[in-house]
């Protein structure tokens, strides 16, 4: 069993990919099968598995959750009492509340088992860029 903390820079709402970084670190762990889990610390970002050929399913997506969760300062929001932080603060905890904050993936043959057009992402929910670290263990 070994683990690693990632730090991944975001630059603000969408989905950055972290497919090869997490890819790099397994095949020097030099485990030919196990099960691989990510779990984000962090309450307004999400993790998630989806296509990582065309970038405008990661465009869509982010849009899609922008008009599920807006700002606070929609008016359909007013109903919010956490907005001490800025109006992307709230709007973040509950679309983490609703994406994966972990992972699992089995890794056979000492890779990732995702499928031809899978990537891993990390999905910033907040307005301005991050700094996220993501817990991965491999067993």
């Amino acid at each position: 069993m070994s683990h690693q903390c990632f730090t991944f820079d975001t630059s603000g709402p969408g989905l950055t990919e972290i497919t090869r970084d997490v890819a790099a670190w397994i095949a020097a762990q030099d485990v030919a099968e196990g099960l691989l889990t990510l779990h984000i610390q962090h309450t307004s970002a999400s993790l998630l598995i989806q296509e990582n050929a065309d970038p405008e399913v990661r465009t869509d997506l982010t849009e899609f959750f922008q008009r599920l969760v807006p700002p606070t300062t929609d008016p359909s929001m007013a109903y919010l009492t956490h907005t001490y932080e800025g109006p992307d603060d709230m709007p973040g905890h509950i679309k983490a509340a609703l994406l994966p904050t972990s992972l699992q993936i089995p890794v056979i043959g000492g890779r990732m088992a995702l499928g031809t057009w899978q990537g891993i992402y990390v999905v910033e929910h907040r307005d301005r860029p991050q700094t996220r670290q993501i817990v991965a263990l491999l067993r």
